[in-house]
């Protein structure tokens, strides 16, 4: 017989919060229009979160046989420094969305984000992420319309300007 792998840290709590979240789920969908068809509004949701409710099972069942490893306080094997990292600069892109507005706050999010992952120069990280966001807004803004938190940058006086130049 093969001898089991060890139980990593906090596995069966991330396994048990899998369990209860696809329970959870499970229960909402239910509510969408109870179980009245498959072709019914919930019948789709049902399914996905039944079969995530089963399998998370499994799994669940699985990590509870596995014998414990005997450090189960590793939390750099948890939360690496670019997870917490990204964490932190994703919750900064939150908050600074709407007062900075697209354009800087997602400039900023790339070339701190691509520079923290990706170890690259200055130079190609600041290039990359400003053609990132030029080419994001040209497809969004410009073609499909889409409108985004303008903040700092006079965005609406600028199309304006190139609407004229076109004109």
């Amino acid at each position: 017989m093969e001898n089991p792998q060890p139980r990593r840290s906090f596995e069966l709590v991330f396994s048990f919060f899998v369990f209860g979240a696809s329970l959870f789920l499970f229960y909402t969908a239910y509510g969408i229009s109870g179980f009245e068809a498959l072709s019914a509004p919930g019948g789709v949701p049902m399914m996905t979160t039944g079969l995530m409710t089963v399998t998370s099972g499994m799994v669940l069942i699985q990590t509870l046989r596995k014998p414990a490893e005997g450090n189960q306080w590793a939390l750099r094997e948890i939360l690496p420094l670019p997870v917490v990292l990204m964490t932190v600069l994703i919750t900064a892109y939150a908050f600074l969305l709407k007062p900075l507005g697209f354009i800087p706050t997602s400039f900023l999010f790339l070339v701190i984000g691509i520079r923290i992952l990706t170890r690259r120069n200055w130079g190609w990280t600041v290039m990359v992420s400003a053609f990132s966001i030029l080419l994001i807004w040209v497809i969004f803004r410009l073609i499909f319309s889409v409108l985004m938190p303008a903040g700092i940058v006079p965005e609406a006086e600028i199309l304006a300007f190139f609407r004229k130049l076109m004109a």
